[in-house]
């Protein structure tokens, strides 16, 4: 089973469309293991995004990733970063296919609502980077019946 970690952007927050992007993750087969809201600091969105800086939109980025709540997911499945990946759509929502999160919720390259990781370490990375172990939940299907 892989993980990844994905991130409602302070625009989807803003917008209303966490429950419709959580609920197409699950709809899509990726189990939710670690969900939490919060407003990160500067320092954390210059530290998370570290591999941008020096890039153009590097202080836009951490401007935007600040200046709201976002809500920080952890996913699991055979496959999840691909799968995640394919329901989110091409970083630019202008580009993204019809019926994708980004496509259907976000505005342009900037303002796309979701974050997702795209490799295996990249998941590792930002999984520890929101989340102590013991905010990571395994659980059955079927915990729930009696």
């Amino acid at each position: 089973m892989e993980k990844t970690c994905i991130l409602v952007k302070p625009d989807g927050v803003g917008k209303h469309v966490v429950g419709p992007i959580l609920t197409r993750l699950e709809q899509a087969g990726l189990r939710l293991r670690g969900l939490k809201m919060l407003k990160i600091s500067p320092e954390q969105a210059e530290q998370f995004y570290g591999e941008h800086k020096g890039k153009p939109f590097y202080e836009a980025l951490v401007a935007f990733m600040t200046s709201a709540p976002i809500v920080a997911t952890v996913w699991e499945a055979e496959g999840a970063i691909a799968k995640a990946r394919a329901i989110m759509g091409a970083t630019n929502s202008t580009e993204a296919m019809p019926g994708t999160i980004r496509r259907e919720f976000g505005t342009n390259n900037r303002y796309n609502v979701v974050h997702g990781s795209d490799s295996p370490a990249s998941a590792a990375r930002e999984v520890k980077f929101f989340f102590k172990t013991e905010e990571i939940y395994t659980y059955e299907d079927n915990d729930w019946k009696v």
